[in-house]
């Protein structure tokens, strides 16, 4: 079974390659569907396969990348990314991603990174995780109750709290409908740019929650800022990597090669899909994900890596379905149109 192997000449071990392409398509359409390059599986699923930590994490940016730069010209289209905060985040967002790096370097140099990383991303998920349960445990507990707010019923709104912030400059954001302190979004830039350079991933696993809650971003407009944010991350991130030699670019041209395909059907899909549907989904992606990092950490890889693959998979069909029964409606409906008009 050796044909199965590839030999990666930069980080010098063998990989499992169907593992590599399987990452590539599945991040392509959980990327595109969630508005994220899907970074925060691929660091941890690099590792599983077999990449030391420092090269699954300088590999990972490389790959987002290339990827996101598909999803965000395909999410333009559709109207759901606004610039202009993109452009106001972006300086937040370097600055992050160095001190993410330098963090890393330091780490790698003491001989303990990949616990400390694998660790840090367990809590970071299960945060996450419970953040998206309890917002829509709240969102269908105020439903039930006839409580609707201006953007219909909603779960968590700590947005509200931080659009109090008066700090000058204020800015309108027309595309996300919000208007806030011009230092709110500079400073969640900040913070999941540290995260995103020290965890190898564009930020958007951080970034597309805060957009959310912290901003008050509709799903769908957070959706398409994040995936501009990731791209332009991703490019900065796989230079910097690139520069300290910790990217495998065969690994990222494999990957990439899924991802091209996935990143089409993840983003047709978000136009099929209701807000509170896309963030369920991604609860359960981020568990998975969150299970399969722990058996790694106590050395159970045959187990890890069925979980990660596994669960990758099963999400992306649930992605697929959501696609083509929402295009068949969609063709159902004008067809009926068509033939009540005529």
């Amino acid at each position: 079974m050796e044909w199965l192997y590839m030999h990666m000449p930069i980080a010098g071990v063998n990989i499992f390659w169907p593992g590599l392409v399987l990452i590539g398509f599945a991040v392509g359409v959980i990327g595109g569907f969630f508005g994220m390059a899907g970074a925060w599986m691929v660091t941890p699923g690099l590792n599983i396969l077999g990449f030391p930590m420092a090269f699954a994490i300088g590999t990972d940016m490389a790959h987002i990348a290339g990827k996101s730069m598909i999803s965000t010209v395909r999410h333009s289209k559709f109207g759901n990314v606004d610039y202009k905060l993109g452009i106001v985040m972006l300086a937040g967002t370097m600055i992050g991603i160095e001190c993410g790096a330098q963090i890393v370097m330091h780490l790698e140099r003491l001989g303990n990174l990949g616990s400390v990383v694998r660790w840090v991303y367990v809590l970071l998920l299960l945060l996450i995780a419970w953040m998206v349960f309890y917002d829509y445990a709240k969102a269908v507990n105020k439903k039930k109750k006839g409580i609707t707010g201006e953007h219909g019923t909603e779960g968590i709104t700590w947005y509200k709290t931080m659009h109090k912030i008066n700090i000058p400059p204020m800015m309108h954001f027309k595309a996300a409908g919000i208007t806030c302190s011009f230092w709110l979004p500079t400073m969640v830039s900040l913070i999941t740019g540290i995260l995103a350079g020290f965890l190898g991933i564009g930020g958007g696993l951080f970034r597309m929650p805060a957009l959310i809650y912290l901003i008050g971003c509709p799903t769908h407009i957070s959706v398409g800022t994040d995936l501009f944010e990731v791209m332009i991350s991703g490019l900065y991130g796989a230079f910097t990597y690139a520069l300290k030699g910790r990217i495998e670019m065969v690994a990222v041209f494999v990957m990439l090669t899924g991802a091209a395909v996935g990143a089409q059907i993840g983003t047709i899909a978000t136009k099929y899909a209701k807000g509170y549907g896309i963030r369920i989904v991604f609860g359960c992606a981020v568990l998975c994900c969150m299970i399969s990092i722990i058996l790694k950490q106590f050395k159970f890889n045959a187990a890890s890596a069925v979980i990660i693959l596994g669960a990758i998979s099963v999400i992306c069909i649930v992605i697929i379905k959501v696609m083509v029964s929402g295009a068949a409606n969609e063709l159902r409906e004008k067809r009926n149109a068509k033939n009540s008009a005529a």
